[in-house]
């Protein structure tokens, strides 16, 4: 019977120390639509929520393709998340998305899959592939040194595309 209370203690004791040990490796904090790009602006959480909302408010849209494990993600993120002037205009001007995975819509990879990749799109549904950023190679890639080069684009994507309707 003494074996068999002390078997037990251990079991309960190994059991709660395993919980603990989850717990602290899930403890960082439900997970928002942000993830971390701002937690002030407002997100839209799918690529066809982003259009209904773009179309409804007459705001551009801005979409960020970035990968949770990819350190270019991570530092643009954080160069993206610290910057005052970038967080205004996204907050005040724009339908924002970010993505860790990929849309259906391949206009919105007009030179390819990679990330970090952000394109804009007009209300009237046109991708600006105008408003690309300093690299040939990857052409709506920043880097974190970028984002005063990606605020000017911000500003050059609030004015919008006129077409005949």
């Amino acid at each position: 019977v003494n074996a068999m209370y002390r078997w037990s203690l251990f079991a309960l004791l190994f059991v709660t120390c395993m919980e603990v040990s989850i717990q602290k490796k899930t403890k960082q904090g439900p997970q928002t639509l942000s993830r971390g790009w701002g937690d002030d602006i407002t997100w839209v959480q799918t690529y066809e929520e982003a259009l209904m909302t773009m179309t409804e408010s007459k705001k551009p849209l801005m979409v960020i393709h970035h990968m949770e494990d990819c350190p270019h993600s991570q530092a643009l993120k954080k160069a993206f998340a610290a910057d005052k002037v970038v967080q205004e205009l996204a907050q005040e001007d724009f339908v924002m998305l970010n993505l860790i995975h990929e849309t259906t819509d391949i206009n919105l990879a007009p030179d390819g899959y990679y990330v970090p990749r952000i394109i804009f799109v007009d209300p009237s549904m046109t991708v600006r592939a105008d408003l690309a950023g300093m690299y040939h190679n990857r052409l709506f890639t920043y880097e974190p040194s970028d984002v005063p080069y990606l605020a000017e684009n911000m500003k050059k994507a609030k004015v919008l595309l006129h077409t005949e309707l």
